[in-house]
């Protein structure tokens, strides 16, 4: 570029010597001729100072989408870090056998071993010591992660209790239903003077009247006084209090 600069110099003073100059007048002087040669010179440059000043909006912008773009991936890359840690990805544990056992030892081995335990059920049988553990959830053997809760069916500390439902005016048969129903099963049946056979008269426990909706233990002993019969009718009365008691008590 300086070169050229000079050569354009060296023109326009010969030009100037010889006072040809094509159009330019005769009093074209030395500082017009290096005006000319100024804007020659400086032409380029500005030109390319003008590209630059056109265009550097769109750099800056590109500049700033790539750095949010990496800022980004950058935070994604943090979140999916901390989820790992925070769940303790891909590190799981054995669930250990408890079935059998009471239910403090259970809940001690279990929290020895990284788990908690919950009571989820608790049901009545006279077959197994109560609080004994006899169902868990998830199963033993079962892969699970550490912290897992372990819900427990353990057998009830006390003997459940159960509403006496409505048993008079009904045949001893539906008597029985309704009673084994509600889980009572040691029932008996005690035969008491009346022209009405079959049909159930009296529900006691322990010698003592019950009352509809009083709380016995499931393990009651419940005794039925049912009607001997012996009147024309007494089948076809005792069918006829069956079926409307049924459907009052169901409903």
């Amino acid at each position: 570029m300086r070169e050229d600069a000079d050569c354009v110099t060296m023109l326009l003073r010969i030009l100037l010597n010889r006072s040809v100059c094509l159009n330019f007048a005769p009093s074209f002087t030395i500082k017009q001729a290096l005006k000319i040669r100024h804007s020659i010179v400086e032409t380029p440059d500005s030109n390319r100072q003008s590209f630059w000043r056109r265009h550097r909006f769109g750099g800056a912008l590109l500049v700033n989408l790539g750095l949010i773009a990496l800022v980004t991936c950058f935070v994604i890359w943090l979140a999916l870090m901390w989820l790992d840690i925070w769940t303790d990805h891909g590190h799981y544990e054995t669930v250990p056998q408890v079935k059998g056992l009471s239910y403090d030892l259970a809940v001690g081995q279990l929290r020895s071993e990284g788990f908690d335990a919950e009571i989820a059920d608790s049901v009545y049988d006279t077959k197994t010591r109560p609080g004994t553990v006899i169902e868990q959830n998830p199963k033993e053997g079962t892969k699970v992660k550490a912290g897992r809760v372990v819900y427990l069916t353990i057998t009830a500390f006390e003997v459940k209790m159960v509403s006496v439902p409505m048993l008079t005016d009904v045949s001893e048969r539906q008597a029985r239903s309704v009673l084994e129903g509600v889980g009572i099963k040691n029932i008996v049946t005690v035969k008491v003077p009346s022209e009405y056979r079959d049909l159930v008269l009296g529900v006691k426990r322990d010698n003592v009247p019950l009352a509809p909706g009083a709380r016995v233990p499931v393990t009651s002993v419940i005794t039925l006084e049912v009607g001997e019969g012996g009147g024309e009718n007494a089948d076809s009365v005792a069918e006829s209090f069956e079926n409307p008691v049924l459907s009052d008590y169901f409903d």
